[in-house]
């Protein structure tokens, strides 16, 4: 089952680049005020503004449950995401006996035959 694995690595390295941004617009703005450019300096502050919210965004999609991603689609089989592993929610495999009923292939949640959306998850039951 194809799967949209929320990737915390490219968003982890998205709030360190948050960070450079706003140290960037901090240089900026000190540069251009000792410099005597006083009409430069909005544009630093610009920079800082975008960059704390990058940093917010970028750091709680890393670290986050419900995560956003739009590319890093991966196949139940495929390497594991390393990040999972600290911040992620810990699962435990279990041997699903489908003869007794079914189980949501999300989160692993014991379903009755005639549920279409799993109770546990709340997604869709194929």
């Amino acid at each position: 089952m194809k799967s949209i694995k929320p990737g915390r690595g490219p968003s982890f390295m998205g709030g360190v680049m948050a960070v450079a941004g706003a140290l960037f617009g901090v240089l900026w703005t000190v540069m251009a005020i000792a410099g005597g450019a006083w009409f430069m300096a909005p544009f630093g502050l610009i920079f800082i503004g975008i960059a704390v919210f990058n940093a917010i965004y970028n750091f709680k999609n890393a670290t986050g449950k419900n995560r956003y991603s739009e590319y890093d689609i991966t196949d139940e089989n495929e390497e594991p995401d390393p990040w999972d592993e600290r911040f992620g929610e810990k699962r435990n495999e279990l041997v699903r006996d489908n003869s007794k009923g079914k189980y949501c292939p999300y989160c692993g949640a014991k379903a009755e035959s005639d549920f279409k959306y799993c109770a546990d998850c709340g997604r869709e039951l194929p």
